[in-house]
């Protein structure tokens, strides 16, 4: 029987080029964006074949909208094997900005609620069958805070504790609960960046990678390794050595920022 993986934020970067990875080992795809027109142009050009292939459209940060695109996708395509939480916002924030606190919000609406919501209507029917692998984007950001960007290295931080808690939770059930940390990957989110970004991956390899963790049922990956050991490295710093690394690095651009 074909596999059906389920990825959110799959109309561009890491959600987009797992999909191509996971098409070409052969899985159907229930593709979640809020760009359906885009990523149907998309599948078109990539020459996917329609029968194995649905876009569903919802806002991630919508908790009702997206628990019913998992509903409608199991009506529709049946229980996936895989759930992967990818759709994500990458802001930075100044807490002295009143509209960055609305921001912040935001990024927790779509970054963390959204991801335990792409979860919820999968869980009790994993269960009930024994198996199924959840799968949590998360970032090496969640390892440590970075000035400028306190909204996202909090809502990466909470990615990874979240998904820590429910593996314990569905330790015995014969779920998989996956997280993976991606370090600096060529995609549109990182070309907005103004400071140096160590070990950059082009992201159809970052997809390899990420997909070979997944089929293993890794419980928590950095991707790639190199950026593992240097975030391990940088946790272990004593806090004024730490700031002292990071004094003058250019900040995230804010959302309202040119």
């Amino acid at each position: 029987m074909t596999q059906l993986v389920y990825i959110t934020g799959a109309s561009s970067g890491i959600g987009q080029a797992l999909a191509l990875r996971f098409y070409r080992a052969g899985y159907c795809l229930a593709l979640v964006a809020r760009r359906t027109e885009l990523m149907q142009d998309w599948t078109l050009t990539q020459g996917m074949d329609p029968a194995r292939v649905r876009i569903y459209n919802a806002d991630v940060a919508d908790m009702d909208s997206i628990v019913a695109v998992g509903q409608q996708c199991m009506l529709n395509q049946g229980l996936p094997d895989v759930v992967i939480a990818n759709a994500g916002i990458s802001v930075g924030m100044d807490t002295a900005v009143r509209p960055d606190l609305d921001v912040m919000a935001r990024i927790f609406a779509t970054n963390n609620i959204g991801l335990a919501a792409t979860f919820h209507p999968f869980i009790d029917a994993f269960c009930a069958r024994g198996s199924g692998t959840l799968v949590g984007i998360g970032s090496v950001a969640g390892i440590r805070g970075i000035p400028g960007h306190g909204a996202y290295c909090a809502s990466k931080a909470a990615v990874i504790a979240y998904c820590e808690s429910l593996r314990g939770e569905l330790r015995s059930s014969g779920v998989a609960v996956v997280t993976i940390c991606p370090g600096y990957v060529n995609t549109p989110l990182t070309l907005q960046n103004r400071y140096t970004m160590p070990f950059m991956m082009q992201v159809d390899t970052f997809a390899q990678h990420a997909f070979k963790a997944i089929i293993l049922g890794s419980s928590y990956r950095v991707i790639p390794w190199q950026m593992g050991l240097l975030a391990k490295l940088l946790r272990i710093l004593p806090n004024w050595l730490f700031d002292k690394a990071l004094a003058g690095r250019p900040r995230k651009r804010r959302a309202d920022a040119t």
